[in-house]
């Protein structure tokens, strides 16, 4: 079998054994986090590309935004009142943001949560794509000015990798900027971002990235100081 062929049936099997996953064990545990007054989800989605490998997809959020305006980011964002879970919140926003249908999405694990420097609590959402010719992305110009789609196990590797080292209230720690090619178009996934993907690729290839990671504390939720109740 050709290297190629080997790949596909890689990653074809990757899928299989995520999805099997969901079909055999109980959906995902969804932890209560009431103490956070602003929450979010995200959509980790993933699917095969045509040599094979996982691929996650990306959006390039529009410039005319008030915040991280034209920066790369998951499909996601706030959870409304009306959504049941961050499962919910994080189909809902792909729906809106990217024109994904939910019904395409098997939702396969829940990751760690996150917290953002302004506070927002993040549960990234990882899905596998049923079928990704069913899925031709119609981007909402208002949110998203691009809609792509990279490997996912790039998120392990040194290739196309830079950091930058940062401190805040005496602690030191890293940055991770990954630089991404498609279509005579740049791509930079870094940050906040890229922390979810790396720990996205470490759970789905089972093994640790090739680089010192060394993400902030304060990104941890277990870190934050509970706000008090009236």
């Amino acid at each position: 079998m050709s290297s190629n062929g080997q790949r596909v049936l890689a990653g074809s099997r990757r899928l299989q054994t995520l999805a099997q996953h969901f079909r055999l064990q109980k959906p995902p545990q969804q932890k209560s986090h009431a103490s956070f007054t602003k929450q979010a989800a995200v959509l980790v989605c993933l699917f095969k590309g045509d040599r094979g490998e996982l691929r996650v997809i990306l959006t390039k959020r529009a410039s005319t935004l008030s915040s991280h305006s034209g920066e790369v980011a998951l499909p996601g964002g706030k959870v409304d009142e009306g959504d049941a879970d961050y499962v919910d919140t994080a189909l809902r926003e792909a729906k809106e943001e990217i024109g994904l249908d939910p019904s395409l999405v098997i939702v396969v694990m829940l990751l760690e949560p996150l917290v953002t420097k302004e506070g927002v609590l993040v549960v990234p959402v990882v899905g596998v794509l049923s079928d990704k010719k069913s899925f031709s992305p119609t981007p909402n110009a208002s949110e998203v000015e691009a809609v792509f789609d990279v490997p996912l196990e790039m998120f392990l590797k040194n290739e196309n990798r830079r950091e930058e080292e940062k401190e805040r209230m005496g602690e030191k720690y890293l940055l991770h900027f990954f630089d991404f090619e498609a279509d005579n178009k740049k791509f930079v996934i870094w940050a906040f971002t890229a922390a979810i993907l790396i720990k996205a690729a470490s759970e789905v290839y089972h093994r640790p990235p090739a680089f010192l990671e060394r993400r902030p504390s304060f990104w941890s939720v277990a870190a934050v100081k509970r706000p008090t109740m009236p």
